[in-house]
């Protein structure tokens, strides 16, 4: 009630302003002599009394309102200054969330930097020239421990680079190498010293240091001594010769720290006889991880030195065997199989390899598969797996003979001359590998077959021939001299040409191959002697029932004769068992051609032309087949 009288009498809120107005306050007091004056016709003194009242609440709301305008304007200074003050606080929250952002950010950097520097530790299979000692007479000729132990490093960096092998280099390194300093309050860490720690403390590293002095006739003694290396001495008769000595040292080191490259090495160096006497040596000391490439080694160089291949694939086999993904081991294997003329076991040794590999492609390098590929006629696969060896290796590979002559190989049977006399002519000469100048005239041979030229590819396999003699060319490339025979044959050497089909007992065969069988086939049927010339084919087959070549010579030879329907069987079989491999699929399209069957043929082209894209004979096949009828 009281609050409704007020808003009654006063006005509401919205009549708030005008109170507080001087003219409000001169309305009070009219409003307060114009009651006195109606009640003071009764009471004079209620009169006085009112008036008197009233004037009291003027000057009350006259004071109030003095005191809301001085509280608006330090209320407003108040409001005000707590608007900065949550502006301040936001500003310094997102400071402090920053920096601890921050600080969590580089603790996260620093902890993965250190887990990274533990994992190298862990991991680390260095070996780290120390510097040696040196006396300090001979610093005048500018041989210091550093030189000395520069000297060594450069000589271990040139043995693994001469090492083509699929095992693990070590890296190499010096104990001076640069660093890198993080500097932290009151203190400055060596991150290279840290790491160095590390790796002595949970590393596997090999530490190697020495010293050379100057013995009494004059002469110099380098001394070498390491983690597993035992200390040796090398000797000279002059201070001229510490280049001789750190080689020796060198050769010494590497083969106490990494038997398994060391053997490699001389093995790629045309030091056979030293590789089995090495590995003989070296293999009950070695470590389980070593003794499988010591016996691969072991087993090459045995080949290579013209020992026993039968003894070498029980060296391959007994690799394998310890070592079940050992998959350089498994291609040996082929490869000596192959070597003993037993083509359909090399064969089946790809397909294991194939197995315990869960298939291609998978954990096995394509590059292990070469043999299974060539002997399938698998052309495209192979040429991609020699070039991908020679990027990877320097521009050589790993294989013990030289990539660049064997891809040059690949690009002659896929008929494309031009890519064949490129490779060729950018093979990097070496004089330990014998195999580069012998499949160099093989693969000119087989382009100048191609070409027509009989005479020249008679004289190239003739020159290959001379080659071949080398126990390292025929026990990596079996039966190559196979290819000698057709080519003397074409040049009107009938008897050279039986000579080279007869010419596997020279090299320990005790059968035969499919390429001679097949080729024997193609000779007797020049010569006229068709029966025989299918017994050959036939025993073609026979060496190998797995392998394409046999069936296509033998569906060629059927063509000729006119019996179209076997040919087609039998090249219809040959490109069941190499699906990849273009002449097959080639000369079905001919005799589909023959047989009136030209949109048949083309689509045999066609897919020629997929695996032999350059093939000019096979262009030519195809656009004849193509046209209209006249």
């Amino acid at each position: 009630m009281a609050e409704g009288l007020l808003r009654g009498s006063l006005g509401g809120e919205d009549e708030k302003s005008e109170l507080e107005s001087p003219d409000s306050l001169a309305g009070a007091d009219g409003f307060a002599a114009a009651v006195a004056a109606r009640l003071s016709a009764s009471d004079p003194q209620v009169a006085r009394d009112t008036s008197e009242f009233l004037k009291k609440q003027a000057q009350l709301l006259e004071t109030q309102h003095r005191h809301l305008l001085d509280e608006h304007a330090a209320r407003l200074r108040f409001v005000r200054g707590q608007a900065r003050e949550v502006d301040i606080r936001r500003l310094g929250l997102r400071l402090r969330v920053g920096f601890q952002m921050f600080v969590v950010l580089v603790a996260t950097v620093v902890g993965i930097g250190v887990a990274f520097l533990i994992h190298d530790a862990v991991t680390s299979r260095r070996v780290v020239i120390e510097s040696f000692d040196a006396p300090s007479a001979l610093a005048g000729r500018g041989i210091t421990g550093k030189v000395v132990a520069a000297a060594l490093l450069g000589e271990l960096d040139r043995l693994q680079a001469a090492t083509r092998s699929s095992a693990a280099k070590r890296d190499l390194t010096n104990a001076w190498s640069a660093e890198v300093e993080l500097a932290l309050p009151e203190a400055v860490v060596s991150i290279g010293e840290f790491s160095r720690l590390l790796k002595k403390r949970f590393g596997h590293d090999v530490h190697i240091g020495g010293d050379l002095v100057q013995g009494e006739s004059g002469g110099l003694e380098l001394t070498v001594r390491g983690d597993g290396v035992l200390q040796k001495t090398f000797s000279s008769k002059a201070t001229n010769e510490l280049a001789q000595l750190t080689l020796q040292a060198a050769e010494y080191v590497y083969s106490q720290s990494e038997p398994a490259l060391y053997a490699n090495y001389l093995s790629n160096t045309g030091r056979d006889a030293e590789t089995v006497t090495f590995c003989q040596q070296a293999y009950t000391s070695a470590s389980k991880s070593d003794r499988p490439y010591l016996l691969n080694s072991w087993a090459i160089s045995l080949q290579n030195t013209g020992g026993s291949t039968v003894e070498a694939l029980n060296l391959y086999r007994a690799a394998v065997q310890m070592k079940p993904d050992f998959w350089v081991g498994y291609n040996n294997i082929q490869n000596a199989l192959w070597s003993l003329g037993d083509e359909e076991g090399a064969w089946r040794a790809g397909e294991d390899l194939g197995r315990a590999a869960g298939g291609r492609p998978g954990p096995a390098s394509e590059n292990y598969y070469q043999n299974w590929d060539e002997l399938t006629w698998n052309l495209p696969t192979w040429r991609d797996e020699e070039e991908a060896d020679i990027e990877s290796n320097a521009g050589v590979g790993t294989a013990a003979s030289a990539v660049g002559p064997s891809l040059a190989n690949v690009y002659a049977r896929l008929h494309d001359p031009p890519a064949a006399e490129l490779a060729l002519q950018t093979v990097k000469a070496d004089a330990n590998d014998p195999t580069i100048g012998a499949l160099t005239h093989f693969v000119r041979g087989m382009l100048a077959t191609g070409a027509g030229d009989a005479a020249r590819a008679a004289t190239e396999m003739e020159a290959f021939q001379v080659s071949y003699a080398s126990t390292l060319v025929y026990t990596n490339y079996p039966g190559y001299y196979c290819w000698i025979a057709p080519a003397e044959e074409a040049a009107g050497r009938p008897d050279k040409a039986d000579a080279a089909l007869a010419a596997g007992k020279s090299f320990g065969v005790t059968g035969s191959f499919v390429d001679c069988q097949r080729f024997r086939g193609d000779i007797l049927d020049h010569r006229g002697d068709w029966p025989g010339a299918q017994k050959a084919y036939a025993d073609a087959v026979a060496l190998a029932p797995d392998l394409p070549a046999g069936y296509y010579s033998w569906g060629v030879a059927l063509a000729r004769h006119g019996n179209l329907v076997d040919a087609e069987a039998k090249l219809q079989a040959a490109h069941q068992r190499g699906p990849h491999w273009a002449d097959p699929l080639k000369a079905w399209g001919d005799v589909l051609v023959q047989q009136g069957q030209r949109k048949e043929a083309l689509a045999k082209y066609d897919q020629a032309l997929k695996y032999a894209p350059n093939w000019t004979a096979l262009k030519q096949a195809r656009e004849a087949a193509a046209k209209p009828k006249s």
